[in-house]
């Protein structure tokens, strides 16, 4: 018996009001979009302590739901308000420490060294800007550490705003991720049944979703924390608020080719210009050999096996999904391409009698 379905002109119309209605949920859904993606995420990365406590609360679906969530925001939020509390600590005395270097001529020290002086000097003979002078520097540094503090107070502001959106976005998300840990099995069950795929290639497709969603989020974050971690000694060592400027480095990982090399450059550059030249070469060496080794050994090692993707294909899945999506497209990026790969995996193995035809014709 025939198990194909015979489309009359009722079928195409529900199917194109169906389209209409999916695209105009989609924009209601728009502005959440990404809440609602993260907690897919994150439900899978909780469920195995989701489901663990299912086993000791079997018919209490809501409340070990509810506690799931519970321990979820014990493992993110209470960390964060701590590092977050020690950064605004750190990065307040480290501005002020800025000012009064600044104001006390400390500006005049650096300007002296002969390799800054050297440099000024290749600068006003090559570059076509007006005569760069060590006064002109050492004025326009003065006002912009006179406008210091107006300026930290914007950006407390904008971070505040940031950190209020944040706040919400993860509320909300913590809302999705409830009903996704309470009705997984119901949700998957109706995935299913409306995806007009066989058992097998839903499994299959399921699957990768789950490992690049997880390979994803360990590969990203993780690499960022580690980096941040091993940045931050090596910067505390050195002589610098750690903590702080280990934060930077975390986040500074997230940017492609350039990465934490942001933070370290300038810290080498500025040891080498104060005189203390054996940790100048101590925050160097570390910085390469240590965290740039990070990035370069655990990223890949958390993200091998994403629908047999190779570096290559990882590293433009993370450079194009940053650049379109911000920085939730590390986690975007790679879950398109693997997807697109097994689509087309499985398009091969349905149309594989028809492609042989077409290679041997």
């Amino acid at each position: 018996m025939s198990d194909k379905v015979k489309f009359n002109s009722n079928h195409w119309v529900l199917i194109a009001a169906l389209i209409v209605a999916v695209l105009s949920c989609y924009l209601l859904l728009k502005p959440y979009i990404n809440a609602i993606v993260m907690a897919f995420i994150i439900s899978l990365l909780m469920f195995p302590i989701h489901e663990k406590l299912e086993t000791k609360l079997p018919s209490h679906k809501n409340i070990v739901a509810l506690l799931s969530c519970i321990i979820l925001v014990f493992i993110i939020v209470l960390p964060l308000l701590l590092v977050f509390t020690a950064i605004i600590q750190q990065g307040s005395k480290f501005s002020q420490n800025l000012y009064h270097w600044v104001t006390e001529g400390g500006i005049q020290t650096v300007l002296s060294h002969p390799w800054v002086t050297k440099g000024l000097e290749l600068a006003n003979e090559y570059l076509p800007f007006h005569e760069i002078t060590p006064q002109k520097i050492a004025q326009r540094t003065a006002q912009l550490a006179t406008t210091l503090g107006s300026d930290l107070v914007s950006v407390s502001a904008k971070i505040l705003g940031d950190a209020t959106s944040f706040v919400v976005n993860f509320f909300l998300m913590l809302f999705v991720l409830f009903f996704l840990l309470r009705d997984h099995d119901k949700i998957i069950l109706a995935i299913r049944h409306i995806v007009p795929l066989s058992r097998s290639q839903e499994d299959r497709l399921l699957h990768e979703i789950e490992q690049v969603s997880k390979s994803a989020v360990m590969g990203s974050f993780l690499t960022a924390i580690a980096q941040g971690i091993a940045g931050g000694l090596g910067m505390w060592l050195a002589g610098f608020p750690g903590l702080f400027w280990g934060t930077m480095m975390g986040f500074a990982s997230f940017i492609p080719v350039v990465g934490t090399a942001l933070i370290w450059v300038p810290a080498t550059l500025y040891l080498f210009i104060m005189g203390d030249i054996s940790w100048m070469i101590f925050l160097l060496i570390w910085s390469i050999a240590v965290v740039g080794s990070i990035d370069n050994l655990l990223r890949p090692l958390l993200m091998q096996g994403s629908a047999g993707m190779n570096t290559l294909m990882i590293f433009f899945s993370l450079l194009g999904g940053l650049q379109l999506f911000g920085l939730i497209g590390l986690i975007y990026g790679p879950l398109i391409f693997a997807i697109t790969i097994v689509l087309f995996n499985l398009y091969e193995e349905e149309f594989q009698p028809f492609l042989n035809r077409q290679d041997n014709s």
